[in-house]
């Protein structure tokens, strides 16, 4: 029988920075992976033979430079990538958007669809920066104990709040007002260009089951806004995919002092006393410990790993109730060439190709609100969409290791694909039919786009969760709304990383600030956890 100080449940981005922080703190951490390599939704891996992808998640969130720089990641083979371009939005009529890291390049774009929109652009920009970094103090601390505040907790929020009065008038107003909105009012108060309000509200709804008109989408794009304050968000992603972050990350982890197996899932947490004390392994094998962090959805931890019996009903109740719905699907596409868009000025010539080409950050399909609606709308009855709401990117173009010479790969993230449906479940006639429809539509955007393609993987969401552990395939480990925000993520009362179980901690993205791939999460729930010895 093992004893460990810390074990680590999953190895997921924010499991290998608790493993981290944790070790560089005096505790000798153990992370146990059900998978054969560590990662959880930051992995690369082969699609096609000669193609690489990464799998679900496939940029950065971005990740935390204070993180990144503690794991001196750099050191441990992270190179990070860059494109110029952030949003390539073609539109049905032949032309495109694009918005790049410069607010007057992309007013340059904006002017073919709207002067007035281009007008504005540069100020939106700016305004959504300056909300945003208020906010952006709030996604490192842990949420406050809102019947027992504690002197950090209300010097942090003194901190925060006074950031907030220094807006202004003004900004303080808006910050107030866009919160509860929902993200298309938003859009509509700045741009009157429907190909623009659909791109400024798919930051608002992205993994969401939510649509452009739910309320509570704005305070989504803030969330997003706060870890990235640019107006159209940042393209970065690892060489070598994302994969090659979560290696770093576990190198620095490992080289801090922590332990990681792979090919271990835990399948049971013992609980004796209202304490944890140890986890047991699929083998059988039992492993003591007083302490266990897991990276794993607050559900399948609690519910699944602990156990209804030793919880209270009423927490059972409420974490039930904590939204799972997953409405995302993956699509990998490996193409003999780079395919020609036949929007304006996007047929990308081979001198272009890199971090400056039009197609190198992310290319959006949804060229109105109403289209996204009606994708959602779908969504809520168990049905595919026969039109979908997609963001793709093409990793090759800034990194050309991950497919043959002169070939691309392209990444798909396809929204409101159901987990639940109507009518059966998922089996392989609906793989295909799903593949087919996004062959489909950005045929229509990139002729000839379907005749360049070698090989296909469809992941759909029923895969994301058997194959990665996503309650329900939701990629965020929970829906990201004003109910599942902050201190009420996951539940309120339980939202500074601890669980009802003493020695049980949370540091997965069902934790604040949710989802993306920063560290935030592993970051703060190691804190927890080192304080609380202390």
């Amino acid at each position: 029988m093992a004893r460990q100080d810390v074990v680590i449940v999953g190895g997921g981005p924010n499991s290998l920075v608790a493993a981290f922080y944790l070790a560089r703190g005096g505790r000798r951490p153990l992370v146990l992976e059900r998978r054969a390599v560590p990662g959880g939704v930051a992995v690369t891996e082969e699609f096609h033979p000669g193609f690489r992808v990464s799998s679900v998640q496939h940029l950065c969130g971005p990740l935390r430079h204070e993180i990144a720089s503690d794991m001196r990641l750099d050191q441990h083979g992270l190179v990070m990538l860059k494109s110029e371009t952030r949003v390539f939005a073609p539109s049905p009529d032949g032309r495109a958007l694009v918005l790049h890291g410069e607010a007057s390049r992309s007013a340059e774009s904006i002017t073919a669809f709207s002067k007035k929109d281009a007008a504005s652009w540069p100020v939106y920009q700016a305004t959504l920066a300056r909300l945003a970094e208020p906010l952006s103090d709030l996604l490192g601390m842990t949420p406050p104990d809102i019947d027992r505040p504690g002197l950090p907790d209300l010097l942090t929020l003194l901190k925060t709040g006074k950031q907030v009065r220094d807006l202004g008038r003004t900004d303080l107003y808006r910050l107030l007002r866009w919160g509860p909105m929902a993200v298309a009012d938003l859009a509509a108060e700045w741009f009157e260009s429907e190909l623009l309000r659909a791109t400024i509200a798919s930051r608002g709804i992205f993994g969401a089951a939510a649509g452009p008109w739910s309320g509570g989408t704005a305070a989504v794009l803030l969330l997003r806004a706060a870890a990235d304050p640019h107006a159209a968000g940042s393209v970065t992603c690892p060489r070598g995919g994302m994969g090659a972050l979560t290696q770093a990350m576990a190198s620095a982890a490992q080289a801090a002092g922590a332990t990681i197996r792979t090919g271990a899932e835990v399948v049971r947490l013992e609980v004796r006393g209202g304490a944890v004390e140890a986890v047991v392994l699929g083998s059988g094998e039992r492993i003591e410990s007083p302490c266990v962090v897991s990276g794993l959805e607050p559900k399948r931890t609690l519910l699944g790993l602990v156990g209804p019996r030793h919880l209270e009903p009423d927490l059972q109740q409420k974490l039930r109730h904590y939204r799972t719905r997953g409405v995302n699907a993956k699509v990998h596409l490996a193409l003999s060439r780079l395919p020609a868009f036949r929007a304006a000025g996007a047929a990308v010539p081979a001198a272009s190709r890199g971090a400056g080409s039009s197609l190198a950050g992310r290319i959006l399909i949804g060229p109105e609100i109403d289209y996204l609606e009606r994708a959602f709308d779908t969504s809520k009855y168990g049905e595919l969409p026969s039109q979908p709401w997609m963001e793709a990117v093409i990793p090759t173009l800034l990194d050309p290791s991950l497919a043959p010479p002169e070939k691309h790969v392209m990444s798909v993230h396809v929204q409101y694909t159901p987990y639940h449906l109507k009518d059966g479940d998922w089996d392989e006639a609906r793989r295909e039919s799903l593949g087919e429809v996004v062959l489909l539509t950005l045929d229509a955007y990139a002729p000839g786009l379907a005749g360049l393609v070698e090989g296909i993987q469809v992941l759909t969401p029923k895969d994301l969760a058997e194959t990665y552990g996503l309650t329900d395939g939701h990629i965020f480990h929970g829906e990201e709304a004003l109910d599942q925000f902050f201190t009420m993520r996951p539940l309120l009362g339980w939202a500074r990383y601890r669980t009802p179980i003493r020695g049980l901690y949370l540091c997965g993205a069902g934790t604040h600030p949710g989802g993306m791939v920063t560290g935030i999460n592993g970051r703060n729930a190691a804190r927890e956890v080192l304080s609380k010895r202390r």
